[in-house]
């Protein structure tokens, strides 16, 4: 009450340099319109690399097909896999601004070697005619090592970004709340903003004048974004970590509950140990209600373990239970979003091998690049987001009287099958186009099939309105429940999602090549799109995303979502329950 007496922030933010800040003086809107100009150049960096590099790899470096997939998906993969050591340096050491700042300048120099491996003559293939000579080891090594560069910075970055982002807005100021409502929505529309970008202008620069212009002008546009974001340093609000190493309750609870595993639990909740609220007001953190999930989990909070002397460890709080509780539950969503993570990697893989063996021309001479159809996707997303926040959320809330409209597991569930319906729409077409091989007597690798690469682009559009409720909807999910201290490291349940769901695409790909293709047999996946069963494999992944559509819908009917006490205002407590504030009598429980 005292911070919104003299008008600071009541979420306990400081600036830079450690001091209380001025609710009316920083943060918001404000704060974030410097914060998604980063975003934007750093999306179109990455897209400009990722929606291209399979073509890269076999065209310059003449790596064959399963080769390239499999190194972009590992590449892909590790940029979203580095992200969970960024978020556990934020979150226990450097915190969020730190951690990005150092980041930021590891992958802007990834990108100047990248942007070297590609223009100098002595980091690239040599060419004649267009005919370039197989890469050396050196020239190879170069390469990758630049890649992985970017990987690296991308573990910092990414992860503290779109947190820092959110920090701008105070949960205890119900305007602010509201306004962090289509935070993720906006933050998102600025990220495919920069992919469009991307995948519309820096794949036809780099097709057409050359792959060095086409990676500098990203990497010009990320050394500017960066002075862009440090320019507004002073209005920047920064959250200050409560406890020195969150993520070792992750360790200690479990341990503690099995110490304890021989102890009946006590029927009445309440009994477990606990701080008193004014500890919670005191030092600024929440508390958390019981919830009856994992409570096996609920022993690590039995008072003294059954053992009265006080010398003894005392026992883990409930609350401190809770944050375990909501890591289990996160991750086991986390699971199941695994497949529709495998399903997005195909849009820069074999969606891009399967749109180079068709008809590209467009108005005379003119060739679309086939990476640029992905900007079908981008384009789609950049139309649904507003549509989203300004229509179907006021329209569904108006029923649901849910701050969001529909659940954050709902939004998903629904992207979840936009996107199955998206690979089912892929199939159809890849039947469509080996009939039209068969009828043409289309044979060979670099033969054109008769057949527009527009029939690809409902399989796009699909997928860009599936990631408007899944993709945004799984950066919102896993910030929203992650325990207080633990918010970098929860994003990363949604960045490793797909590093791993790119890996698992990559390991997929392998085996199907090899158990398709021994023994003489015709691989689903062979170096001739125009001779193999691609068919088959997208029917393969239509299979896999209808079961993990069920396992998802089995997941989310067993969570419970995160419950928390805020006091906004003396002598009232608000039951902070899927982003819905609902008055509870002072200091009471519910379970």
């Amino acid at each position: 009450m005292e911070a919104k007496a003299a008008g600071y922030t009541r979420d306990g933010t400081v600036n830079l340099w450690g001091r209380p800040v001025l609710a009316s003086e920083t943060g918001k809107w404000k704060a974030c319109s410097f914060l998604i100009g980063y975003e934007a150049f750093e999306r179109m960096a990455f897209y400009g690399i990722a929606s291209n590099l399979v073509n890269y790899l076999t065209t310059q470096l003449h790596e064959d097909t399963v080769s390239s997939v499999r190194n972009v998906n590992n590449w892909s993969g590790a940029v979203w896999m580095t992200p969970v050591l960024g978020a556990y340096i934020a979150d226990s050491y450097l915190g969020r601004f730190w951690t990005f700042t150092v980041s930021s300048l590891i992958y802007v120099m990834g990108m100047m070697f990248l942007t070297m491996a590609v223009s100098l003559k002595s980091f690239k293939p040599s060419c004649i005619n267009g005919i370039c000579n197989k890469a050396s080891n050196s020239q190879i090594a170069f390469f990758y090592i630049s890649l992985y560069t970017i990987a690296i910075g991308s573990g910092g970055t990414k992860p503290n970004i779109s947190t820092f982002g959110a920090d701008q807005f105070d949960d205890f100021d119900p305007h602010e709340k509201q306004l962090k409502a289509s935070f993720f929505n906006w933050w998102m529309f600025s990220s495919f903003l920069g992919a469009l970008v991307a995948t519309l202008g820096l794949v036809y620069i780099q097709e057409n004048l050359g792959w060095g212009l086409g990676y500098a002008i990203p990497t010009v546009g990320l050394v500017l974004s960066l002075f862009i974001f440090y320019f507004g340093t002073p209005i920047y609000r920064r959250k200050v970590s409560k406890t020195k190493s969150p993520a070792i309750y992750f360790i200690q609870i479990p341990f503690a509950a099995y110490k304890n595993r021989k102890f009946q639990l006590p029927t009445d909740p309440s009994q477990l140990h606990e701080f008193e609220p004014q500890h919670y007001t005191n030092s600024g953190k929440r508390q958390m209600y019981h919830t009856p999930i994992f409570r096996f989990l609920d022993k690590a909070a039995i008072k003294y373990g059954g053992n009265t002397d006080a010398s003894t460890r005392p026992p883990c709080t409930v609350t401190q239970v809770e944050g375990t509780k909501l890591v289990v539950g996160m991750a086991i969503i986390w699971l199941v979003t695994l497949i529709p993570s495998t399903i997005w990697a195909q849009i820069n893989t074999l969606f891009v091998k399967q749109g180079t063996t068709l008809d590209r021309s467009l108005g005379g001479q003119f060739q679309i690049p086939a990476a640029s159809l992905g900007s079908f996707v981008t384009l789609s997303m950049l139309l649904s987001v507003p549509l989203y926040d300004r229509y179907f959320v006021p329209l569904v809330r108006a029923r649901t009287k849910n701050p969001r409209g529909i659940t954050l597991l709902q939004r998903l569930g629904i992207g979840f099958l936009i996107q199955v319906i998206a690979i089912a729409v892929a199939y159809a077409v890849e039947v469509k186009r080996m009939h039209v091989i068969r009828v043409h007597h289309v044979n060979g690798p670099k033969e054109i099939v008769p057949m527009s690469i527009f029939w690809l682009l409902p399989q796009y559009v699909l997928l860009g309105i599936a990631d408007v409720f899944n993709a945004i909807g799984l950066l919102e999910f896993f910030y929203d429940q992650s325990p207080e201290d633990m918010q970098s490291l929860g994003t990363t349940f949604f960045t490793s999602g797909i590093g791993v769901g790119n890996f698992l695409n990559s390991f997929l790909v392998t085996m199907v090549d090899k158990v398709t293709g021994r023994n003489g047999g015709k691989s689903w996946i062979a170096d001739n799109l125009n001779d193999c069963h691609l068919d088959y494999h997208y029917g393969f992944l239509m299979v896999i995303s209808t079961l993990n559509l069920g396992a998802f819908l089995w997941a989310s009917c067993k969570y419970i979502y995160k419950k928390e006490y805020v006091e906004v205002e003396e002598g009232c407590v608000l039951n902070m329950v899927e982003g819905q504030a609902i008055p509870t009598p002072p200091l009471g429980l519910q379970v």
